[in-house]
C-alpha cells in the first residue's frame, strides 16, 4: 500500500514537473501570440498585460502588406514553402538512399565513406559559406531557386539517421523478397521506404525546419525581393525605423503557422512509431 502511494505521488510530482516544462517552453509562443493582437503602446507596457484590451486585427494586415505596401510577404511565404518542402523531400530520398546502401551492403570502405561523411557534420557552415558562395556566382545560380536548393539537397545527419534506422529493419524479409524475384529497387520503395515512416517523417521535419529558419544563405544568394525567403522579410520588416512591434509579432506568428502545420501533420507517424515500439517490447 506505501509503495502504491509513493508511485502515484512520485507520478503527480512528473507530471507537475513536465507541465511547468512544457508552460516554459510554449510561454514565448504565447507572448508572440497575444502581442500580434495588440497595439505597440499595449506591449510595451509594464507589467506586461496577456489579455489584449483591443483587439488590433489590423497588426495582420500590416504584416502581410508589409512596409511597402507590396504585399511582398506572399510571394516570400511561397518561396519558403517551394524551397523547404523541395529540400525537405530530395533529403529525405537521397539520405533513405545512402543510408540503405551503408546499412544493408557489404563493400570494401563502406565505414571509411560513412566515417568521411560524419565528418562533414564537425565543419561549421560558416567556414565553407564563401567558398559555397563562389561555387555559386560562378554557376551564375545568384538569386535563383537553384542558388537556394541546390547546396541543401542532403546533409550527413539525414544519412546518419537514415543509416542508424535501417540497421534494425531485418535484413530476413529483404532475403525472401530477393527469392520471390523482387529487385533491389522494388525491395527500397515497397519494403524499406514503406515501413520507415517515423525516421522519414522525423528527417523531413527537420530538414524543413531547418530550411524554413534559414537567413544567411538567402540573404547571400537572393538579393531580388522576389525571391527572398521569410526569413528574410522578417529581418527586412524590423529593419525600419519606426518598427510595429504589433505588425512584427504577426509576421512571426504568421512565420511559424506552416512549420506547425507539417508537425501536426506528421505527427501521427511518430505516434505509430511508438505504439509499435512499445509493442514490440511487451
Amino acid at each position: 500500500m506505501k509503495s502504491n502511494n509513493f508511485d502515484k505521488m512520485l507520478g503527480c510530482i512528473i507530471n507537475a514537473c513536465l507541465t511547468l516544462c512544457a508552460a516554459f517552453i510554449l510561454l514565448p509562443l504565447g507572448f508572440m501570440i497575444t502581442a500580434s493582437l495588440m497595439s505597440s503602446t499595449e506591449i510595451t507596457k509594464m507589467p506586461y498585460r496577456w489579455i489584449p484590451s483591443h483587439i488590433e486585427w489590423i497588426n495582420f494586415y500590416k504584416a502581410i502588406a508589409g512596409n511597402d505596401g507590396n504585399f511582398m510577404f506572399i510571394r516570400n511565404v511561397f518561396n519558403s514553402l517551394f524551397v523547404s518542402v523541395t529540400v525537405a523531400f530530395t533529403t529525405v530520398i537521397l539520405s533513405s538512399l545512402t543510408g540503405y546502401g551503408l546499412a544493408k551492403f557489404r563493400f570494401k570502405g563502406r565505414n571509411v565513406v560513412f566515417m568521411a561523411m560524419m565528418m562533414t557534420m564537425m565543419i561549421p557552415f560558416e567556414t565553407i559559406m564563401v567558398p559555397l558562395y563562389m561555387v555559386v556566382l560562378n554557376l551564375h545560380l545568384q538569386n535563383t531557386y537553384a542558388g537556394l536548393i541546390v547546396p541543401f539537397l542532403m546533409n550527413a545527419f539525414g544519412v546518419f539517421m537514415m543509416r542508424q534506422y535501417l540497421q534494425t529493419f531485418p535484413s530476413d524479409i529483404m532475403e525472401a523478397a530477393r527469392i520471390d524475384g523482387c529487385t533491389e529497387t522494388g525491395i527500397f520503395f515497397k519494403m524499406v521506404l514503406v515501413n520507415s515512416g517515423p525516421a522519414l517523417a522525423s528527417l523531413a521535419i527537420l530538414s524543413f525546419r531547418q530550411q524554413w529558419d534559414n537567413l544567411l544563405w538567402p540573404l547571400m544568394v537572393a538579393q531580388d525581393k522576389k525571391l527572398k525567403t521569410i526569413p528574410a522579410y522578417i529581418v527586412s520588416f524590423a529593419e525600419e525605423k519606426f518598427a510595429d512591434e504589433g505588425a512584427m509579432m504577426a509576421v512571426a506568428f504568421l512565420a511559424s503557422i506552416p512549420v506547425i502545420i507539417m508537425f501536426i501533420m506528421l505527427s501521427r507517424y511518430f505516434l505509430g512509431g511508438s505504439v509499435i515500439y512499445s509493442a514490440g517490447k511487451e
